[in-house]
């Protein structure tokens, strides 16, 4: 199936407040956005990321913060040094926080981004606004409402005549510290496009948050009990959205964050990739089988618009929960996937310590040095070869023998750009030795022999394309071996 024609981006996320904050120790005095160090862009350049994610950059207010201080009293274990914020998803407008720098700040650090090449994404949240939003006094009316009180509402402010609805998915307990907008409100759809439109002229795509709640059918449901007097809304949200934003800027890019299966509908309203998050749970359940039966299942269209990640500003950290050989097996399936690729900041240097997304600053941590090489070497022998840049294959890999089932650990992706080279991806996500043939695809495979080249180990390999192209290329992998093949014709 040659994608090729699509991108296949690399995305670092970065949790801003920490980050920025951490910067500023080093440098001994309060660092912005705009005074970012160069060695922080000249590492990822180094790396080939081609977006940078600034997650919580936006201004929160003061409810946000007194929310924090009572949901964290009593754990200060938990807290530890941490500085408490606000939830950064709990937000009073699009402006850039002061003690970031403003949005001149921003301004100044994405002109750098993309003097190197480097786009910029930020924060786009569409379900609800903090307590203390502008438009919770000036537009009522764009919020889910009540006239008496029910469970999970509130009246936001004194005098308030309506009861507000906290933010919420219908499905876990409510986001107490927002407010619900109420997207039956073609007002308020037209409102929040403008938003978007001036979040757009600030960067270069958009993460958006909790996408499949703005649904039509989504939306309906969670709020049927909440009437309201006239509906119109005869086109869905996102369509409408992006299409507006792309009639500006043609190659922005947007980032769904969503579950439920509602994947695929979301890319068809015009998101770029949405989450694979349903990849990450098989992996980090150890599932090696379920992991190779559900790329398996999938469309490779659906792959090549999905994102990939084994760590994010939600989850745990993937040192905590893997070992090393099967963090390391893990990173090189989700960077050696089509699609979007994406690195939590901090997953690279093998911290394990989950910052809450209330923090401003973070638990101190040493890098760990053996995860670090490992993803140094990782994101240096991803740049030798086609990966994310070529056309590509999901390949089955086949029994090595009757009644050996382990080939059913062992995912395979295969990338080339032109005849006389190509890359394979190989991870055994198993516990157990495992075996198998890998049918490989290859052009011009029976044309040469070939050497072989493990980017990422010691193996070298001389094969002749015959044999190759009748039977596929024999593997033998250790527990958790993640290789690296690159192909190019024997001398």
């Amino acid at each position: 199936m040659d994608l090729g024609v699509l991108n296949h981006p690399l995305l670092y996320e970065i949790n801003t407040r920490c980050w920025l904050a951490e910067l500023s120790d080093r440098a001994g005095r309060r660092l912005t956005l705009a005074e970012v160090p160069d060695s922080e862009f000249e590492f990822w350049q180094r790396c080939d990321f081609t977006h940078i994610w600034l997650m919580g950059v936006w201004t929160l207010g003061r409810r946000g913060l007194d929310h924090s201080k009572r949901a964290f009293a009593g754990r200060e274990t938990e807290i530890g040094p941490c500085e408490l914020a606000g939830s950064p998803y709990a937000l009073t407008g699009y402006q850039v926080s002061r003690k970031l720098g403003g949005d001149g700040a921003l301004a100044a650090f994405r002109r750098k981004l993309n003097e190197r090449g480097i786009k910029l994404v930020l924060d786009f949240i569409p379900n609800h606004t903090a307590l203390d939003h502008p438009w919770v006094k000036a537009h009522s009316e764009f919020y889910v409402t009540s006239d008496s009180p029910r469970d999970g509402t509130i009246k936001p402010f004194r005098g308030a005549i309506k009861w507000f609805a906290h933010g919420d998915s219908g499905h876990d307990s409510p986001w107490v510290d927002t407010l619900q907008l109420d997207y039956r409100n073609p007002a308020l759809r037209q409102a929040m496009i403008a938003e978007l439109m001036r979040v757009a002229e600030r960067c270069d795509g958009v993460r958006c948050d909790m996408t499949m709640l703005e649904l039509n059918e989504v939306f309906a449901r969670t709020w049927r009990d909440f009437a309201v007097e006239t509906v119109s809304n005869d086109t869905e949200f996102w369509s409408a959205a992006i299409n507006t934003v792309r009639g500006r800027c043609p190659e922005f890019l947007f980032l769904a964050e969503a579950y439920w299966d509602l994947e695929a509908r979301l890319q068809e309203l015009g998101f770029d990739f949405t989450y694979d998050k349903k990849l990450y749970d098989r992996l980090i359940a150890r599932g090696a089988g379920e992991v190779t039966r559900y790329l398996h299942s999938l469309a490779p269209e659906f792959i090549a618009r999905s994102a990939h990640f084994i760590e994010n500003h939600d989850e745990p950290r993937i040192a905590s929960l893997l070992g090393p050989r099967e963090h390391h097996a893990a990173a090189l399936l989700v960077l050696g996937l089509p699609g979007m690729r994406f690195i939590h900041e901090g997953q690279a240097s093998g911290r394990r310590i989950h910052a809450n997304v209330h923090f401003a600053t973070r638990h101190h941590e040493p890098d760990d040095s053996g995860t670090t090489a490992n993803y140094e070497k990782l994101l240096g022998a991803l740049r030798q070869t086609s990966i994310g840049r070529g056309e590509w294959r999901l390949l089955k890999a086949q029994p090595a023998w009757t009644e050996n089932p382990t080939h059913q650990h062992i995912a395979i992706v295969q990338w080339q750009t032109d005849s006389r080279a190509f890359d394979l991806v190989v991870v055994n996500l198993s516990a157990v030795q495992s075996q198998c043939y890998a049918p490989l695809t290859a052009a011009s495979l029976d044309k040469f022999n070939w050497h072989l080249v493990d980017l990422v180990g010691d193996e070298v390999h001389e094969r002749q394309g015959d044999a190759l192209n009748t039977r596929g290329l024999y593997l033998d992998l250790a527990p958790h071996a993640a290789q690296l093949f690159r192909f190019t014709p024997a001398p």
